[in-house]
């Protein structure tokens, strides 16, 4: 008899892939106390970890990490003389911000236009699913040709460090020949992509204070320095006119040389409102993956529902910068950090707190990994070549792997197209890639242990 292709092994698998999902989704894992129950992630690190020994790994364990969260570890040993590939994904998530402007629930697995809703289900819940498909797959197509070591992070989408200061204490746990990243996406659906680059990140809160106590508007305003329009004017120095990133000293003029990203099909993936611009110079690609970007993400102040005709005498904001490669994070902290003291209007009181930081990576895409991945990506995408891309967001842990494993060659893959809206409401991955990207990764593993077997 013959045995079936590895492809419809993996198609034949999907809807166990979808149940499991929905289960994990379900699981309010925002690693932030001060808004979910810590017990949240608590049960969705030990349903990772049931997975894990239920596909017959060794010493999995839940490792209670420096910044109070637990990521989930697991082995499953290969052939003798195999080289050893370990396998990321992250099973925090964003919050879902706006509960009501999800289209449905959004810890609840949802089908529709023939995508899956829920948060997490691209980021990076969906990314562990496609680990166990790729591996179920090798095991009932005669076996997982490498050692598989598996590590699902828990604070990922905080940015506070755990796992990186864990695995630097501990750093023969993660020791790997090649390590799989799988949490960033393709450019476009249906084209298949690794991510050569990825920006790093600093993470600030910026506190002003101006006043004793708020004052009543009309008594004092006009002339007592109101701390909330102090705060906007001091953000507002943050960028350019044109929108263009503009803290003193740092460089926003580098430019991409890799895969385009047509303006029309940004504006589209964006959901950019007609008549409105984008921001800032140069093309979409130079914007997005070679220069550094500043968000506020969050402004404390008076909700205009109840609001009182008063000055107030303190304010709040936490700002995001996203750093490029070739830029040093700490370095941008220091460069934010002196710009917000620097343009304070006023002589407005501003203190600065630093609440995360991670430094950005660049991809050596000449490794023979990638020869292994650009082969099983082909033929998982029949018609289409492998394409190189950046991608805007952070994962600090990167940088950590490089420098503890330097003879590591680093992949990064995932569900995470423009489609999947990660980090927004309506967050949702497309089956059709999680099948797919799932093969790609199984032939990848195929294809790596036969080349180290050369």
């Amino acid at each position: 008899m013959t045995a079936r292709p590895i492809s419809e092994t993996i198609a034949s698998l999907m809807p166990r892939a979808k149940a499991e999902l929905a289960e994990l989704v379900a699981f309010q894992s925002v690693a932030d106390p001060a808004q979910f129950p810590k017990s949240e992630c608590e049960a969705a690190a030990n349903w990772v970890a049931d997975a894990l020994r239920a596909e017959d790994f060794q010493d999995v364990a839940l490792l209670d990490t420096p910044d109070g969260t637990q990521s989930v570890y697991g082995f499953l040993p290969g052939p003798a003389g195999a080289p050893t590939v370990l396998l990321y994904a992250h099973y925090d998530v964003q919050p879902p911000l706006d509960e009501s402007a999800w289209l449905s629930p959004p810890f609840e697995l949802t089908e529709r236009d023939g995508r899956w809703y829920g948060r997490g289900s691209a980021d990076c819940k969906g990314g562990f699913i496609m680990h166990l498909l790729a591996l179920r797959a090798l095991k009932a197509d005669g076996g997982v040709p490498v050692s598989v070591k598996v590590i699902a992070e828990g604070s990922e989408e905080q940015g506070t460090g755990g796992l990186e200061r864990y695995a630097e204490a501990h750093p023969e746990l993660l020791a790997a020949d090649t390590i799989v990243i799988g949490d960033t996406g393709n450019f476009r659906v249906g084209l298949p992509t690794v991510t050569a680059t990825l920006r790093g990140m600093t993470m600030l809160r910026v506190t002003v204070d101006t006043l004793e106590g708020n004052l009543h508007s009309g008594q004092f305003g006009g002339a007592a320095p109101d701390a909330l329009a102090a705060l906007i004017q001091l953000l507002a120095s943050l960028r350019a006119e044109d929108g263009t990133t503009t803290v003193d000293g740092l460089a926003t003029d580098t430019e991409w040389d890799g895969l385009q990203y047509p303006e029309a099909e940004f504006r589209k993936d964006a959901k950019v409102l007609d008549g409105v611009g984008l921001i800032g110079t140069g093309t979409v690609a130079d914007r997005i993956w070679a220069r550094p970007a500043v968000t506020v993400i969050g402004i404390d102040s008076p909700p205009v529902v109840g609001a009182t005709p008063s000055l107030q005498a303190s304010a709040r904001a936490q700002i995001s910068l996203r750093v490029p490669p070739g830029q040093d994070a700490a370095a941008a902290t220091e460069l934010l950090t002196a710009h917000l003291k620097a343009h304070a209007p006023w002589g407005a009181r501003v203190a600065v707190e630093q609440v995360g930081q991670g430094q950005p990576f660049r991809a050596d895409t000449s490794s023979p990994a990638y020869t292994s991945m650009a082969q099983a990506m082909e033929a998982a995408y029949p018609g289409e070549k492998m394409q190189t891309s950046g991608m805007g967001g952070s994962i600090p842990l990167c940088n950590t792997l490089a420098a503890l494993y330097p003879q590591a060659e680093i992949l990064l893959i995932g569900l995470s197209e423009p489609e999947a809206q990660i980090h927004a409401v309506n967050e949702s991955v497309s089956p059709e890639e999680l099948e797919r990207l799932s093969l790609a990764e199984a032939l990848f593993l195929r294809n790596y242990a036969e080349s180290r077997r050369v």
